[in-house]
């Protein structure tokens, strides 16, 4: 197996660094085909979320250049980047993959959206050709996986979210949340989760402003509420008391000079905003001003990890599925290598066989029938022992860690370089279950 993946996370780096490598959906395409012919990629694809950035790869042998190829799309320095970065390769790349599409590394453990938003990258990434076979197995059996982990555990239960503690910051700023009015920015799945749970509280009424107007009016009519023309935001905000942003604009929306505009027309009246996006819509300067109480996706998490310690238990049942799924992808991929090498094998002897029986019929004339009988039987007699211990010990490596060593071994031996190396895998019928990430 030679996958590699390597990014950043809300773990490994501030979102001061996160926002600097998102990726905004309109360029996930051109991202996942530039990766996917970076030299030493096969086969290549990009995630991204307000949470997280990280590149998945088969590679041609191994290793690949993935910093390199952050360094270059993302102009950042390795004094930067590189104290933020992960890498993970064979087994350990299958083992964070397979954590991270059933939510046990999200900044909420068990949150439904992160699947959502892998299957999605995925869907990308095949539609530009980038994911192919060995990328489709494993985020195929990703998955089936994450479906194992939400059927088998109860860590996805839980209603903690990150939409949750928005409505209890929210809570503790204003008491209670009847009456309050609630402006969605961008019209996200994140936002309207939060902006869900806050209705669900009982805040009043809802305004909704994206830069395609018909998805406001289209989020708005779910929450009964009011369409705002994006270019008329500035002056209709103030009219909420909270406000939940999540834009794709590469720089802050609301600043502080907004911030003053707001509080002036509300006569200091607070006003509360959760912003769940990357980059930042909500500048830091803004959240400075007496009145304004700004929650980054940062924040939240820090809230967050006061309300998780029932999941621990869960997680840990999870864990021990994701090694046992890992194993048994290692051991499937394992035994896939084999097939090929043994009916190459196979194949060449039976080549050779057939030549040496030509060869020698040509200087003994015609044969009896029972004279061809004989020999039939007997040169089958000599390559079936002769390729009863190769066989016998790719079948044993294949359950082992040095399966590709001796792989490799056989086909020198018998010189089978480069032929029926690439032989499709069919899913396995639990694999078949597995809902279209479409």
């Amino acid at each position: 197996m030679r996958y590699q993946l390597i990014g950043v996370n809300h773990n490994s780096a501030p979102l001061e660094v996160r926002e600097r490598l998102a990726i905004p959906d309109s360029r996930l395409p051109d991202y996942c085909r530039d990766l996917a012919a970076h030299p030493g990629v096969e086969e290549g694809m990009v995630i991204s979320t307000c949470n997280r950035v990280e590149m998945i790869t088969h590679t041609t042998n191994g290793s690949a250049d993935l910093r390199g190829f952050l360094h270059q799309h993302f102009h950042l320095t390795s004094e930067e980047l590189d104290a933020h970065l992960y890498e993970f390769r064979e087994k350990d790349a299958v083992r964070h993959l397979f954590r991270v599409a059933s939510s046990l590394d999200s900044m909420v453990v068990g949150e439904a959206q992160i699947l959502g938003q892998v299957k999605e990258a995925y869907a990308t990434a095949r539609a530009v050709g980038s994911v192919r076979g060995q990328l489709d197995q494993l985020f195929t059996r990703a998955f089936a996986v994450a479906k194992r982990v939400r059927s088998e555990t109860a860590v996805g239960s839980s209603s903690v979210s990150i939409a949750s503690v928005a409505v209890e910051l929210a809570k503790k700023i204003f008491g209670t949340l009847h009456g309050k009015n609630v402006f969605i920015v961008g019209a996200g799945k994140m936002s309207e989760l939060a902006a869900r749970h806050l209705m669900a509280h009982g805040c009043a009424s809802i305004f909704v402003a994206n830069r395609t107007y018909d998805r406001a009016i289209g989020l708005a009519h779910k929450f009964s509420g009011q369409a705002i023309k994006f270019d008329d935001l500035y002056e209709n905000c103030d009219r909420a008391d909270i406000v939940i942003t999540s834009t794709g604009a590469p720089h802050a929306i609301f600043r502080r000079e907004h911030g003053e505009q707001f509080l002036a027309r509300r006569k200091n009246r607070p006003m509360f905003f959760i912003d769940i996006a990357v980059p930042r819509d909500v500048s830091p300067e803004m959240a400075k001003l007496d009145g304004i109480f700004a929650y980054n996706i940062d924040d939240l998490q820090q809230a967050v990890s006061s309300h998780i310690a029932d999941r621990r238990k869960e997680a840990e049942l999870a864990e021990a599925i994701i090694t046992s799924e890992v194993e048994r992808f290692e051991a499937r991929l394992n035994t896939l290598d084999v097939v090929p090498t043994i009916v190459s094998l196979q194949d060449h002897l039976e080549t050779i066989r057939q030549a040496e029986i030509d060869r020698v019929r040509g200087r003994m004339g015609p044969m009896t029938p029972d004279q061809e009988m004989a020999v039939e039987a007997l040169t089958r007699g000599i390559i079936n022992k002769v390729m009863h211990t190769p066989i016998t010990t790719l079948k044993t490596a294949a359950r082992e860690a040095e399966a590709t060593t001796v792989i490799d071994v056989v086909r020198r031996l018998f010189n089978l370089q480069g032929k029926g190396k690439e032989v499709a895998a069919a899913p396995s019928d639990e694999e078949k279950e597995v809902e279209s990430p479409h």
